[in-house]
C-alpha cells in the first residue's frame, strides 16, 4: 500500500490542565476544524502536526494503526492529565468502500478538550503566544441553491425497486442504498457554522468534523476505554410526528414493523458476531429500545463488552466495518449491489469517523447525517436500509427526512 505521509521525525507533545474554555467550537480559530463533541464535551483540534492519506484497500485500518503506533511510539509525551483524548490524538475518517481512496488520519498541532469536569490543551511542537486566538471569524454560507447528485429522486426510487427485486429473488437479505444532494452557497462554507448549528440542534448526537466532512451522527460504532467497549446499533427508522400523540403512534408502528425489526436484527447480530471473537465478555440486548431525535426515531441496541488482549480501537473498527446498518447482508453481495445501483462513490459517508489517542482509546461513529464541504459547495448524503418489504416511495421519504439535519445546518 502506497501511503501519503506528512509527519516530522519525532513528535514533541505537551498536555496541560486549563480552566474551563467555554464552548469548544468557539475556540476553533479557522474553518479547517477538527471536532468530536456530544453534550458540549469532547475534543476539537486545528493545525496539522502529521497526516496520513490512505489509498484504500482491505488493510487500510491495519496500515493506519501501524503508522500511528510508530508515530506515537517515538513521540516525547508530557501528559499529566492521562485521560481518554489527552496527549497526541489523531482525528480520522475512512472510506466506506475498500475501493475508495478517501481515508485520512490527521494529528492536529493543537487539541482542546473537556470531559467529566476537567479541561486540557495539548500542543505538538512549538507553541504560539496564544493558540486559542480567533484567526478568522465564522461567516454563514449565504444564499443556497440545490441540485441533484448522482440520481434524481425517480431514478433513486427505481434503484430501490431493483434492490427489492434482488432481495425477493434471494440474492441477499438487505441492502443500504444512499443518495447524494448538492448545495451551492454564495460564500465559502465554514465548518464551524455548521458545527454550532448541529451541536445546538442535536446535542445527543456526535457532532464531528474531519478533512471537510461535517455532520452529527446518532450512531456510535465503537468506543474503547481501556479494556472496555461500547457500541450503539441503530437500524429501523421513522420520521418524527406532528406532536406527542403522533410520535407515540409512529413509535408503536416502528416497533410493530416486521421490516424495521428485521433490518435491526441484521445489524445487531452482525455487531455481536464481529465483536464476540475480540471480547471475553459481550452483552447484546434481546430487543431494541427507541432513540428519539429532533427529526427521526430509531430502533436502538446498546452493546457492551470487555476486550481480550491489547487491541487498539482501530483493530476493532477493522472487525466491525461495514455493518449491515450501512451496507447490508451478506456484506460482499450488498457492496456489489451498492456499486451497481448508487452510481457514485460515497467517499467517507457511512464510513467510520472519530478519533484515537496514543493509548489506543477512542470514539468512532458512522459518518451519517453529514456533508462533504469543498469551497462554496456541500455534498449531502442520506441512506436507507432496503429489505423485501421496502416501498420505494416510503424509502425516498425517509431519505428526505435524513437530509433535513444537514439542510438545517446549512440554511440555519
Amino acid at each position: 500500500m502506497n501511503l501519503a505521509v506528512s509527519a516530522p521525525d519525532r513528535l514533541v507533545v505537551r498536555t496541560v490542565h486549563i480552566p474551563d474554555p467555554g464552548d469548544l467550537i468557539d475556540r476553533l480559530p479557522h474553518p479547517a476544524a477538527l471536532a468530536w463533541i456530544r453534550h458540549g464535551e469532547g475534543i476539537v483540534g486545528w493545525g496539522e502536526a502529521a497526516r496520513l492519506d490512505l489509498p484504500g484497500g482491505e488493510d487500510r485500518f491495519t496500515a493506519a494503526d501501524r503508522w500511528l503506533r510508530e508515530l506515537f511510539g517515538t513521540a516525547s509525551i508530557d501528559d499529566p492529565v492521562q485521560a481518554p483524548g489527552t496527549g497526541p490524538v489523531a482525528f480520522g475518517g475512512f472510506g466506506f468502500d475498500p475501493k475508495s481512496p478517501d481515508s485520512v488520519l490527521i494529528v492536529p498541532r493543537h487539541i482542546l478538550g473537556r470531559r467529566d469536569g476537567q479541561a486540557w490543551l495539548t500542543t505538538i511542537g512549538t507553541e504560539p503566544d496564544n493558540p486559542l486566538a480567533l484567526a478568522q471569524r465564522p461567516v454563514p454560507p449565504g444564499r443556497l441553491t440545490w441540485s441533484d447528485g448522482a440520481l434524481t429522486a425517480p431514478a433513486w426510487q427505481q434503484a430501490v425497486a431493483t434492490a427489492v427485486d434482488r432481495i425477493r429473488a434471494g440474492h441477499l437479505g438487505k441492502a443500504v442504498l444512499a443518495r447524494d444532494l448538492y448545495a451551492h452557497a454564495t460564500e465559502p462554507i465554514d465548518a464551524r457554522v455548521l458545527l454550532h448549528r448541529l451541536a445546538a440542534r442535536f446535542p445527543g448526537c456526535y457532532t464531528f468534523s474531519c478533512a471537510g466532512l461535517v455532520g452529527a451522527t446518532p450512531e456510535l460504532l465503537i468506543r474503547r476505554t481501556g479494556g472496555t467497549l461500547a457500541s450503539l446499533v441503530l437500524a429501523g427508522t421513522t420520521a418524527r410526528g406532528t406532536g406527542p400523540a403522533d410520535d407515540t403512534a409512529r413509535a408503536a408502528r416502528l416497533f410493530a414493523s416486521t421490516k424495521d425489526r428485521q433490518e435491526h436484527a441484521y445489524a445487531a447480530e452482525m455487531v455481536r458476531d464481529a465483536l464476540a471473537p475480540l471480547c471475553t465478555e459481550l452483552t447484546v440486548p434481546d430487543r431494541p429500545e427507541l432513540l428519539t431525535l429532533p427529526n427521526v426515531m430509531h430502533l436502538a441496541s446498546a452493546v457492551h463488552g470487555r476486550l481480550d488482549g491489547d487491541r487498539s480501537v482501530l483493530d476493532v473498527l477493522a472487525a466491525l466495518h461495514p455493518t449491515p446498518a450501512v451496507a447490508g447482508t451478506p456484506t460482499d453481495t450488498a457492496l456489489q449491489l451498492i456499486r451497481e445501483l448508487e452510481g457514485m462513490d460515497r467517499g467517507r459517508y457511512a464510513g467510520p469517523v472519530g478519533w484515537v489517542d496514543s493509548r489506543g482509546d477512542g470514539e468512532w461513529g458512522i459518518a451519517l447525517r453529514c456533508a462533504q464541504l469543498e469551497g462554496t459547495r456541500a455534498r449531502l448524503f442520506a441512506g436507507c436500509g432496503i429489505v423485501a418489504d421496502s416501498d420505494p416511495a416510503a424509502e425516498l421519504a425517509e431519505a428526505q427526512s435524513k437530509f433535513r439535519a444537514m439542510q438545517y445546518a446549512l440554511e440555519g
